[in-house]
């Protein structure tokens, strides 16, 4: 992690500063530490108001960021800015995206593929029957399955996922730390999830689940997705309002369509009607994405490592540059060893030297 990470971190812990005030913020100040260390005068300068500036001084000397960034790897999460290379490219692009992303487990290449599987949390036997196959079946296409592991349609599109081997992403309303994990019951659905894909959040570590977190993180839900899938949903339900954010931002929305005599078919019979993608299969949803050749794209994209070290390096690597130094700082191999496997791998043509040390993979 570096330096400024830290102050990224203690920013987000500030009452008041969500995406648009630290977007102002990270646009007008050379560093999150400047940023940090700013006096009034300047932090009107960057377009924060009066009473949030209160707020930030007051808070700001509450915070010891090295003491707070010391909790985060404690629990072994990692911190991606909105400024960083492997930030998710689909959230990047909505109107509103996090300017920090707490994660526990990591991004991988396929999620470029994904698709937010949403629904109620009184799922109906119909539910419980429709969503683990449409979860299974694209899965089995690589396409990474996003929810919000919450009970119900949520968690079993994540269980189906890792029962079929695939990719999922789970976005959570509070901290990723073990201890706020919510509900306390998916606690071991979290791990599992961990260990094969990712869960993430734009909340600090130990943040309470409250009620009025979950609609902001639905945009993340269908922000990081192609398109959001509804299974059942009842006219208040949360997964309308991330199909309603999937809509702003110019994302496909698809439904299960259900029996017109039951609450449960409410909202996603409504989406249709609206003009929502009817779908009775995985397939209809690979057709309208324009997704069936994921999986071959997939295969292709994986470089396999033959050692620890080009492991390391491989999980930093990308189509976008980066430095020698940057990769030495992210893996903690030393300047020698990253130096001679790198000019390996570029024999073996996995990367290539653009010159001036910086390199890049070669597919």
């Amino acid at each position: 992690m570096n330096n400024d990470l830290k102050y990224w971190n203690a920013i987000n812990k500030i009452d008041q500063i969500g995406p648009a005030r630290f977007k102002r913020l990270y646009n007008y100040f050379a560093s999150m530490e400047e940023a940090w260390q700013a006096i009034p005068s300047q932090l009107r300068e960057a377009g924060i108001e009066e009473n949030v500036i209160e707020i930030f001084i007051e808070q700001r000397g509450e915070i010891n960021p090295d003491q707070e960034l010391e909790k985060v790897k404690n629990e072994h999460i990692n911190l991606i800015t909105v400024k960083d290379e492997k930030y998710p490219k689909l959230l990047k692009e909505i109107y509103d995206p996090p300017a920090l992303l707490y994660i526990r487990g990591q991004f991988a290449k396929q999620d470029e593929f994904a698709v937010a599987i949403v629904g109620t949390r009184k799922v109906s036997n119909y539910g419980k029957q429709v969503t683990p196959q449409i979860a299974q079946d694209l899965a089995g296409a690589k396409v990474t399955i996003v929810s919000g592991m919450a009970q119900g349609v949520d968690s079993l599109a994540h269980e189906a996922t890792l029962a079929s081997g695939g990719r999922t992403i789970a976005v959570l309303g509070g901290g990723i730390d073990q201890k706020s994990i919510y509900p306390p019951s998916n606690r071991k659905l979290a791990q599992e999830i961990i260990e094969s894909g990712a869960i993430i959040s734009e909340y600090p570590i130990t943040t309470e689940p409250l009620a009025q977190h979950f609609p902001v993180r639905n945009r993340i839900i269908s922000g990081i997705s192609l398109g959001t899938l509804v299974i059942e949903a009842g006219e208040g339900s949360g997964a309308l309002i991330t199909a309603r954010s999937s809509l702003e931002q110019n994302r496909q929305v698809f439904a299960i369509p259900g029996s017109v005599f039951s609450e449960n078919s409410l909202g996603p019979n409504n989406l249709i009607k609206m003009g929502a993608k009817l779908i009775t299969s995985s397939q209809d949803i690979l057709d309208e994405l324009n997704l069936n050749l994921a999986i071959e794209y997939v295969k292709a994209q994986k470089i396999i490592p033959d050692t620890k070290e080009e492991a390391l390096l491989l999980e930093h690597l990308s189509r976008e540059p980066i430095h020698i130094d940057r990769l030495v700082e992210q893996t903690g191999l030393d300047t020698a060893k990253a130096s001679s496997t790198l000019t390996m791998m570029e024999m073996k043509g996995k990367v290539k030297n653009l010159g001036a040390m910086m390199y890049v993979v070669t597919r």
